[in-house]
């Protein structure tokens, strides 16, 4: 047996532009559409807001998933900022950890006209989707902001270096 003074698994020539992405750091949100056994979603931190009339949050997603698979121009989806205590949700709507019976039974969620929303006050935003391009290995998606509302967010949940962190107070 070796013991090794670095971590076995590491990447011997790593990417630097996502390692760089990855220094960045970006709060969590879920964004869902449909509704009944047609719901998807996907956890985002690849994402920002462009004020303006109208307002656009525009994102970055994997062409594959389900969530873009289902967008087309007209859609809606809502987007809902994660908090901390939401890390297994995030984690299992990005495919990454396993979901008992499917992601959407990890949580409450109530319909909306954009798609189901995490039960309880929160900020979310509920958005139409305008324009998908393809940028890099990702799928942009610029989307108008239709209706927002504002919640309480004491512990958001932020991923940075491929982690989920605690911001500091």
């Amino acid at each position: 047996m070796t013991i090794h003074d670095s971590h076995p698994f590491l990447d011997p020539d790593p990417d630097p532009v996502r390692r760089f992405r990855g220094r960045l750091g970006g709060a969590v949100t879920l964004w869902t559409a449909g509704d009944g056994a047609a719901r998807v979603g996907l956890t985002v931190s690849s994402l920002m807001v462009a004020n303006g009339e109208p307002a656009r949050l525009l994102a970055l997603v994997d062409p594959d998933s389900d969530l873009a698979e289902s967008l087309e121009p007209g859609g809606r989806a809502a987007v809902m900022l994660l908090a901390w205590e939401h890390r297994d949700l995030a984690e299992g709507f990005a495919g990454t950890a396993p979901a008992p019976g499917g992601v959407f039974r990890q949580a409450a969620f109530e319909q909306t006209a954009w798609g189901p929303v995490l039960s309880g006050p929160r900020t979310w935003a509920g958005v139409l989707l305008e324009d998908v391009r393809e940028v890099g290995w990702s799928s942009l998606l610029t989307t108008r902001l239709e209706q927002v509302t504002i919640g309480d967010d004491d512990r958001p949940l932020v991923h940075r270096r491929g982690r989920y962190v605690r911001p500091a107070p």
